[in-house]
């Protein structure tokens, strides 16, 4: 065993092998060495830990490093006195510091999370938000936040939970951290969104509640050459399990840019998910193939409608030009026929497979885009017809207290809930060597994920954080997640200068892009009178 082991893994178990070798060639040897005493002690307490290591469920990290990965653990109880060594910072340029890993962290596994010597953000510093409490707290009977979600020609409506999990596929996450997501929508009540690899066996073993996105792939529903193939969409879309229709038409990280996952990478599992060939290169064109103008997107969400038996149908995208949004807005009216639901993905989300400028300079980020998709509809009075979904970047209650506030009605998170699995951030993603069993495709790997601890984890993430915007929320006398507005948020803009959120994003009347005179409008609406339903 230890033989396969060694020539499988000749690093990560390189100090597990090594004691059990030691102690053995102690204690056989240790006449002729020399060696007795506590050393046979000593070797034999670190074959122990290996042991355990290998056999626990809590840490994937000790799963995957056995004896070594307990050096992670020990420099951590020491962090806060050495990090002026390494340059750590809290008020780094990522939003994700240490800080809020460590939020997700302890509210994943249930301890406390809160923290001595108050605030360690620069309250004085550029850009520095916060909430306003009021004087006369309100009292809310619980946490469990719900949307309705689905519009008039629905007829299949879903209860949406107000924190959900973002959109990652079977084949960027492993099995275990698929079916441990799911686990815990299942536990937590909230959904899971499949990501374009569309809907695996992985997704079905718990049945928790799936958003199904379909990308330009059209993974799950395609014919043999790779366009949208009905009766394969009717053969997913009718399970129970899936509760809503997600339409893909950019993600937030690399909008416009598609992607290949190379032929090598296409394991069974993959190809049988996404209706392609094993071993072939599995294409996301830039652009689909079932609809080339807005008027045409209304028309397939109709037919993914019908095709459903009146399921939730809604599109996402990452906001880029704003006539081609506009164009979709008036492809609406025009038609009438509306999505049930908008998710805007934010530009700042995450990936692990885009190029640098795309992931830094392409696209609109999450306020911008959300704010104004909200007040687009609410200018043409379809706001109250169509929910928003919100992500990009979406891990504490306050994010989405910021998210609620620019008008979305639920929010989902990828990266937060990846860091509930135990992701660490190593940035191996696409080498295949995840050290905690999230991204890989290596079932050794992956087999230190331990699906019901880390759903629990996932589910007490979910509900800790929805607690948090309970709180939040009572704090400031609010009664509902619909009372947040962006005058409850405040943004320092320089050292001497702070400003409401609503004085620093637009507000469009209802009914406003209907009117004759639009001049009055923000400059971002100058484009409003040009676009075209039958055109992006």
């Amino acid at each position: 065993m230890l033989d396969k082991l060694n020539q499988i893994y000749p690093v990560r178990y390189t100090a597990f092998i090594a004691s059990v070798v030691l102690l053995v060639f102690t204690l056989l040897g240790a006449g002729v060495t020399g060696l007795s005493g506590w050393w046979p002690f000593l070797f034999l307490v670190l074959s122990g830990i290996g042991w355990y290591d290998l056999q626990q469920t809590r840490h994937a990290i000790l799963r995957n490093y056995p004896v070594i990965g307990h050096l992670r653990f020990m420099l951590e109880t020491i962090r806060p006195e050495i990090r002026q060594y390494f340059l750590e910072s809290e008020t780094d340029a990522s939003p994700f510091s240490r800080a809020q890993r460590t939020l997700v962290y302890a509210r994943a596994k249930g301890e406390s999370d809160k923290r001595p010597f108050g605030t360690q953000l620069d309250v004085r510093g550029l850009g520095y938000e916060w909430i306003n409490h009021s004087i006369a707290p309100s009292k809310l009977e619980h946490h469990d936040f719900r949307v309705r979600v689905g519009g008039a020609d629905c007829t299949q409506p879903y209860s949406m939970s107000l924190f959900n999990v973002s959109a990652m596929s079977f084949g960027a996450l492993s099995a275990n951290a698929i079916m441990a997501l799911n686990l815990g929508a299942k536990l937590g009540g909230f959904a899971h969104d499949t990501g374009e690899g569309s809907i695996s066996r992985h997704h079905r073993t718990h049945g928790g509640d799936l958003i199904w996105e379909i990308g330009s792939g059209y993974f799950g529903c395609r014919d043999a050459d790779g366009h949208f193939s009905p009766e394969r969409f009717v053969e997913n879309v009718r399970s129970p399990q899936v509760k809503m229709v997600e339409i893909k038409l950019s993600q937030g990280a690399k909008p416009g840019h598609g992607g290949v996952l190379p032929g090598p990478k296409v394991t069974e599992e993959i190809a049988e998910a996404r209706g392609v060939g094993i071993g072939e290169d599995c294409i996301s064109p830039a652009s689909h193939s079932s609809f080339s103008t807005p008027l045409e997107l209304m028309q397939f969400v109709k037919q993914l409608r019908t095709l459903s038996e009146g399921k939730p149908v809604g599109i996402k995208l990452c906001i880029g030009h704003p006539w081609e949004w506009f164009g979709i807005v008036k492809a609406i009216r025009e038609s009438g026929i509306a999505p049930d639901f908008i998710v805007v993905d934010g530009a700042e989300g995450g990936t692990g497979a885009a190029p640098l400028e795309f992931s830094d300079h392409m696209g609109m980020p999450l306020q911008e885009g959300l704010r104004l998709v909200h007040n687009t509809l609410v200018g043409v009075g379809l706001r109250d017809q169509i929910r928003l979904g919100a992500s990009g970047k979406i891990v504490s209650a306050f994010d989405m207290a910021r998210a609620l506030a620019l008008g979305a009605d639920w929010c989902n998170s990828a990266r937060g809930f990846m860091f509930a699995l135990g992701c660490i951030q190593a940035q191996t993603c696409h080498t295949g060597n995840c050290p905690t069993g999230v991204t890989t495709q290596d079932p050794q790997r992956q087999m230190a994920l331990v699906v019901p601890s880390k759903a629990e984890r996932v589910h007490q993430f979910h509900a800790h954080t929805l607690e948090a915007l309970q709180e939040l929320m009572q704090a400031s006398g609010l009664h509902a997640p619909s009372d947040i507005t962006p005058r409850h948020i405040m943004r320092r803009v320089s050292e001497r200068q702070t400003l409401h959120l609503s004085e620093l994003v637009d507000t469009l009347a209802t009914g406003a892009l209907l009117q004759d005179d639009l001049s009055v409008l923000p400059s971002v609406f100058q484009d409003w009178p040009q676009a075209s339903a039958a055109h992006f």
